[in-house]
Parts: C-alpha cells; sequence; structure tokens
C-alpha cells in the first residue's frame, strides 16, 4: 500500500509507510495537546489518534470550564476510518496542520455540536524526548512507547455554544506530545488468565511547565512499593542547552480526605549537583478518563469503531455523584503555576501543565489500600 508519504526518505523498515512493523492491534501514533490560560477557570484539552491495524482514527475537542462552586465540562468526539492521508491529519471536521515540523502547528475544528476552534501553537522550545516508556504484565508488553514533549503557547479562538473565548499567546500556555508504539486500544481483549501478580493501583506524575528562559518536563511512575519505573527530569533552555535534573523527590500535597492534589513540591538537582527546587499549585482538574477515553473511560475508548462519520457530543457535570465516583480512579490534568528556586537564589515563575494520578496502593505516600486517602 503506497501512499504519499512513502514519496519522502523516512522509512525505517522495507515496508511501505502505512504498515506498521508490529502486527499488534494496540499499535498507535497519536497527539495529544492542552490549552489554558492562567485563571485556573479554563482547560482544553485535544487528542488525535490513528490506530493502522485496526483501520482506525479519532479525535476529541473537551472543554473543562468552573460552574460555580463546582466544574463542568463538554466534548465533541469523532471517529472514522483511516484513509491512506497520514501528511493531513484530519478526522471528520477537526484537522492537524503541521505548519512548522517541531515548532507550529494549526488546529482548526470546524462548527460541530456548538463547539468551533481555530488555533495556532507554537513552541517556546525545543522539543524534549522522552525515555522510552515500558510496562509489562507478566511477559506480555502492556505498553511500549517513544514521546516527545514541547510547551508551547496558543492564539486564536475557541467557540461553545455561541461565546467566543480569545486565546491570547500572551497569557494562552499548553503542552503537547507526540507518541507512538503499543498501548491498549480499540475493543476490549479476552483477558486471559488472571494477571500474576495483580494490578495493585497507579502512582503517575508528568509537570511540563515554561519558565522564561528553560522549559522542563519531568515524567515519573512508580510502583506500589515506590520503586521507580520511569524517572525522567529534563530542562531545555532558551540557547538549546539541555540539562537532566537528576533523580527527584516529590511531595505531592493532597486535598485532606481525598487524593486530589492541589500542589506538589519538587526537589531536584542541577548538571553541578546543586539544588534546584519547584513549587507548583494546581488547579482546574480536569479528568482525562471522563468523556476524552484514557485509562478506564466507559463512554469513549481510544481506536473503538463507531462507524463512519462518527460524532457525538456529550456533557459531564463533575459534581454528579455518577460522575464523581469515577474522578479519583484516572489521570487528572491541571493548570500548573510554578517557582522555581535554584541554589544561588534566582527564582522563575513558571506555567504549564501539573498531571497526576494515585489510585491503590502506594505506600510512601501512606496508601496501603484502595480506600486510603490523605488525612
Amino acid at each position: 500500500m503506497i501512499t504519499p508519504a512513502d514519496e519522502f526518505p523516512v522509512h525505517q523498515a522495507p515496508l511501505p509507510i502505512a504498515w506498521p512493523t508490529t502486527s499488534d492491534r494496540n499499535f498507535y501514533d497519536r497527539s495529544y495537546m492542552c490549552a489554558h490560560d492562567r485563571s485556573g477557570e479554563i482547560f482544553v484539552v485535544i487528542g488525535v489518534g490513528y490506530y493502522p491495524i485496526l483501520g482506525v482514527k479519532d479525535a476529541f475537542v473537551l472543554v473543562h470550564r468552573k460552574d460555580g462552586d463546582g466544574a463542568r465540562h463538554t466534548v465533541v468526539r469523532l471517529s472514522d476510518a483511516m484513509d491512506d492521508d497520514r501528511l493531513h491529519q484530519h478526522v471528520g471536521p477537526l484537522a492537524v496542520d503541521v505548519v512548522e515540523p517541531l515548532a507550529e502547528l494549526r488546529v482548526t475544528l470546524a462548527p460541530t455540536e456548538g463547539i468551533a476552534a481555530d488555533l495556532t501553537w507554537k513552541g517556546l522550545f525545543d522539543v524534549v524526548q522522552e525515555q522510552r516508556h515500558l510496562m509489562r504484565q507478566g511477559s506480555r508488553v502492556t505498553l511500549d512507547a517513544q514521546r516527545f514533549a514541547q510547551v508551547g503557547s496558543w492564539a486564536g479562538k475557541l467557540v461553545v455554544d455561541d461565546e467566543e473565548i480569545a486565546v491570547d499567546p500572551s497569557t494562552w500556555i499548553g503542552t503537547r506530545d507526540r507518541s507512538w508504539g503499543i498501548r491498549p486500544v480499540g475493543e476490549p481483549e479476552p483477558a486471559g488468565r488472571p494477571a500474576d501478580p495483580p494490578f495493585e493501583g497507579m502512582w503517575w506524575l508528568y509537570v511540563p511547565m515554561a519558565f522564561d528562559d528553560f522549559a522542563m518536563v519531568l515524567i515519573i511512575q512508580e510502583d506500589p512499593s515506590g520503586f521507580r519505573t520511569l524517572n525522567d527530569c529534563t530542562r531545555v533552555w532558551s540557547d538549546g542547552r539541555v540539562e537532566q535534573l537528576g533523580w527527584p523527590r516529590v511531595q505531592i500535597h493532597y486535598r485532606s480526605g481525598t487524593r486530589l492534589p492541589t500542589g506538589a513540591t519538587i526537589s531536584a538537582t542541577d548538571s553541578d549537583g546543586r539544588p534546584v527546587t519547584i513549587e507548583v499549585d494546581a488547579s482546574a482538574a480536569t479528568p482525562l478518563h471522563v468523556g476524552g477515553g484514557y485509562g478506564g473511560d466507559p463512554d469513549w475508548g481510544h481506536g473503538q469503531w463507531k462507524g463512519e462519520g462518527f460524532v457525538e457530543r456529550v456533557t459531564y457535570d463533575l459534581a454528579d455523584p455518577a460522575v464523581a465516583g469515577r474522578i479519583p480512579y484516572g489521570v487528572i490534568d491541571h493548570v500548573g503555576h510554578a517557582v522555581c528556586r535554584e541554589a544561588d537564589g534566582t527564582q522563575r515563575e513558571g506555567w504549564g501543565m501539573f498531571e497526576h494520578a494515585s489510585f491503590g496502593l502506594h505506600r510512601p505516600s501512606g496508601f496501603n489500600d484502595w480506600g486510603d486517602v490523605a488525612p
């Protein structure tokens, strides 16, 4: 199957670009993008995914907003059959145009179920190539992914039910990542033999931030004992220097009686071994597994066949008990505000995303049971 992408010298195997080198049904290639201002009043998530073995592509635009003392979010979800054109990413009325690779994107959504967008992303710093992410359940690979991440600014407009929201690059910021490889997608597979040992929980932290003269991307995953299965903390300076920030120690600040974070203290070291401390405040908690299709979302799963030209819009009241009960058991994105202090006393202010998940056991946090919460 020869496609337009085969015109370019980008091949990595003696196969057409349209054919992955693996026949694993869970092969995926997708983008995550978020946009927010600095008020904590609004958080927008955009996702686009291609699943070549399943023959499916899908996308969503999720708008999370405060609603009195609570919050609600509304999401447009799109799905279609994959075609041969990977150079022009589009799912129905949503399109992602790569204006300048690794630097500038344009995302458009024609009016769809009351939501429309015309947004331009510009990277503020170079992309960060994250460490390869590998997870197994017994002998089976459940995740084998490569990602790059970037922090940047957004410009343009967003329309929700006739309300036009101006997106000003002086205040709107966000994170994007591109990832590809193996992860569970599509319709559920037969369970087979129960996992041994059984799944006991997940602890995850992802903090991409933009400061005046550098970007930081932190990604950590730990097992229930606190053993770190993924540790990557990198900052990229505006002059192109790339610096590893060692093995950060993290104290999550949880709201009493919950596992919902209000922020964190991150203690790292620079390339000379001197302390770097980042204090982060988190607001606008946006659960990706409520309508966005991530980890255990019962309403929408990435890569599932919905039929050609599928479009739907769903709105969630996050205070509804039927929804609120789901929120603690997945990955939650927040608007993050940070202060970074260097050993010489230099202090910088930053903005970006604070993404966290903690469910099940995590003994370093004092969570020894699925029902344990912060005191």
